[in-house]
């Protein structure tokens, strides 16, 4: 039987001109993100499964790929759980290992650390546009910062690397976790129903507030509870600072400092005075990881129809390895779905160095190669691109093919110079 020529499902090869863009996102990430003072960092493609399933990875936990025992350690035989086969799995996010990583390496590290971290991630999840079960991810994290200071640099680093990279008009939508719930706590949902509540509200982008009520009272949730949690959103809508009118309308369930921080995190962005991206109160944005304790944000691409990236702070990740808490707070953006988005535009890598290619003919004798091959070497180190390459019978075809590739400059070399 023939072995299939395609990757397996929900991941994909990657051709030359993609890679070539991606490379050159990679180089844009890394020079800027530099400049905010992050450094780079790398942590194992495959993490401990008791990390990857400590119930604070949200739906991703459900999207692990597992990886068997080795060796002696695997007893099918004897196995009575899922425990006694399984000690690994690919992470399914950057966050937990990163977490590990400064949890095993802090007294080596500067404080606050600002951790720049790219790789690829795997999530066994049905495949759809710009998601894959296996894709790159870029975070940036900073930790040992408890003030709101960590979430202006991450949110103004982002926003200038996809400036960077050509977008515009996107928009960073920004929320706290412990604003939602507060306005839980207001409307008279139980406590141990808020996560259930913010999976539902989650989808008032695609279902609209209607959707959600109709899903809440489904949900088992009383109406007067519903009612009341749904008439907050909707005098928002026509409240001229939607923070002002929380802070007024929560009273005593929400402090006053959270509206604050956010107000302070806003204005400070505001002043940065980009024309590239807005950032914008949105009391409906929920991530949905469960680790997150404050700020969340995410970035919303027109051109996308959703979200390119998102974050939030997470100060009670670290607490979970070393029994110490640890002020955190990342932002990752949506590398693959950039990269989806610069393709379809027809994007091209500016800068390119000039790129030559030399065709020579079968059968050139040995002193006429080793002469090109200085030649190509020379201008090589001049920095030009040049490919040397035999000649094709049809040679017209392989210089339309070398000029979808970016090549410019053609040059012949026959082993009958008079040709």
């Amino acid at each position: 039987m023939a072995l299939s020529k395609k990757p397996v499902t929900g991941m994909k090869d990657i051709l030359p001109e993609e890679m070539q863009i991606r490379d050159y996102v990679i180089s844009v990430i890394k020079e800027t993100y530099g400049k905010f003072g992050f450094l780079s960092i790398e942590t194992p493609g495959v993490e401990n499964i008791q990390n990857l399933s400590n119930r604070q990875g949200g739906e991703n936990e459900k999207l692990i790929f597992k990886i068997l025992k080795r060796g002696e350690k695997l007893n099918l035989a004897e196995a009575e759980s899922e425990k006694d086969l399984v000690d690994g799995g690919l992470r399914y996010d950057l966050t937990v290992p990163l977490v590990r990583f400064y949890s095993n390496h802090a007294n080596e590290l500067p404080s606050p650390f600002k951790a720049l971290q790219m790789g690829n991630v795997w999530r066994a999840e049905r495949p759809q546009r710009g998601r894959y079960r296996q894709f790159m991810q870029c975070d940036i994290d900073i930790f040992g910062e408890p003030s709101n200071l960590a979430e202006i640099e991450l949110i103004l680093a982002t926003s200038s690397t996809l400036g960077k990279l050509g977008f515009q008009n996107f928009h960073i939508r920004l929320n706290d976790r412990r604003i939602l719930k507060a306005m839980a706590a207001y409307s008279g949902f139980a406590e141990e129903s808020y996560d259930n509540v913010f999976i539902i509200l989650d989808k008032m982008d695609k279902i609209g507030l209607e959707g959600v009520e109709a899903e809440l009272l489904a949900g088992g949730f009383g109406k007067e509870c519903v009612d009341k949690y749904l008439a907050l959103f909707k005098e928002m809508e026509g409240a001229k600072d939607g923070l002002c009118f929380l802070l007024d309308k929560l009273g005593d369930v929400l402090e006053a400092e959270i509206i604050n921080s956010l107000q302070e995190i806003m204005e400070s962005v505001k002043a940065t005075q980009s024309s590239e991206f807005s950032i914008i109160f949105d009391p409906t944005l929920v991530r949905g990881m469960s680790y997150y304790t404050g700020p969340i944000f995410e970035v919303a691409m027109p051109e996308f129809g959703g979200s390119c990236g998102g974050g939030g702070r997470y100060d009670k990740m670290v607490g979970n390895f070393t029994g110490k808490d640890v002020p955190a707070c990342g932002f990752s953006i949506g590398f693959e779905r950039i990269i989806l988005l610069l393709l379809e535009k027809g994007f091209k890598v500016p800068s390119q160095p000039d790129k030559i290619a030399y065709l020579l003919e079968k059968g050139l004798p040995k002193e006429e190669l080793c002469q090109i091959i200085a030649k190509a070497q020379k201008e090589r180190g001049e920095g030009k691109q040049v490919l040397i390459v035999r000649m094709n019978k049809n040679k017209k075809f392989q210089k339309e093919q070398l000029s979808k590739e970016g090549y410019t400059d053609f040059q012949e070399f026959y082993k009958n110079p008079l040709k």
